[in-house]
């Protein structure tokens, strides 16, 4: 049942990505990503109050939000600062990098998220998922080969580094989300709330030093619908991810990878709406990765 959840979660987290690069092009990054996180925060709110005021209720419904001791609130606010910094990272990049480029990139999250998961979970991969790793990584390579098309190398693009610093940031929380899931028994709505609101509260902090007091920052920013939608979309994503991470039988290394094939929407929908170049080279490191993630499936 985990896997058919980390296959929903997959879907959401494409669209999510769709809706992320239509919000960030040309637009102000930082209130941006702050719109999205208040928006996923809204969508939990009704939630977290439905819990204070009807809390048996909200328990048969299944979405109730326990209180939570002073120790766990720091936990999650160690992963909302990792989670912080890595999408200030992603979305930046993804302003000045194709969606064709970045998102194949992040899909190299699983493998920082395979060793996190040997050494630290002591997963045991097998012959098929040390295979698939490979040929994912290998496909992520052939991307930069692309990229060079487009004008955009590897070595000396900044975005590039952002983004690879997003993914392993990425590839951390991960792991911490197992560890708060499994080992402290947070269930899904409870965590996403409490990240949500400090989230909310650190990039508050930040658009107070980087945003705000500067006018010709503050003008340079464009509401869209997508903004909201990102967020909605996310929480969603992020739902059906804890809700996998809750079966004891879940590997973490198997379902990073399983969230990979979101890559599928970002770059055969992606290319399209948004006319990015060389989309049939990309399509051979694509299928790449879809072989490789197939590999950890079949194990």
């Amino acid at each position: 049942m985990w896997m058919y959840l980390g296959l929903l979660s997959a879907l959401f987290l494409g669209l999510h990505n769709l809706c992320k690069k239509h919000a960030v092009q040309g637009n102000e990054v930082f209130p941006v990503l702050l719109g999205t996180t208040t928006a996923g925060l809204m969508l939990l709110l009704p939630l977290y109050v439905l819990s204070r005021i009807a809390p048996e209720y909200t328990q048969q419904l299944g979405f109730y939000i326990k209180s939570i001791s002073w120790t766990t609130h720091g936990l999650i606010a160690i992963k909302s600062m990792i989670m912080t910094i890595s999408w200030v990272l992603a979305y930046q990049a993804l302003k000045h990098l194709p969606i064709t480029i970045v998102t194949p990139i992040r899909s190299a999250g699983p493998f920082f998220t395979f060793i996190g998961a040997i050494f630290i979970y002591q997963e045991r991969p097998n012959l098929w998922q040390w295979m698939g790793f490979v040929i994912i990584i290998g496909a992520v390579l052939l991307y930069s080969k692309v990229g060079k098309k487009e004008g955009i190398y590897f070595r000396r693009n900044r975005w590039v580094f952002a983004i690879i610093g997003a993914t392993f940031l990425g590839a951390s929380s991960g792991l911490y989300d197992k560890f708060l899931i499994q080992y402290h028994g947070l269930a899904p709505q409870t965590l996403q709330f409490w990240f949500c609101f400090y989230v909310v509260l650190m990039l508050i902090g930040v658009l107070s030093i980087t945003w705000f007091p500067y006018a010709k920052k503050r003008k340079g920013f464009t509401w869209r619908w997508s903004i909201p939608a990102v967020g909605i979309l996310l929480q969603t994503a992020d739902y059906f991810y804890f809700k996998a991470l809750q079966d004891p039988e879940a590997l973490i290394m198997l379902l990073s990878a399983i969230k990979r094939s979101q890559i599928i929407i970002a770059v055969l929908i992606g290319g399209v709406l948004f006319k990015e170049k060389n989309k049939r080279k990309k399509l051979i490191p694509l299928i790449g990765i879809l072989i490789g993630v197939g590999l950890i499936l079949y194990s």
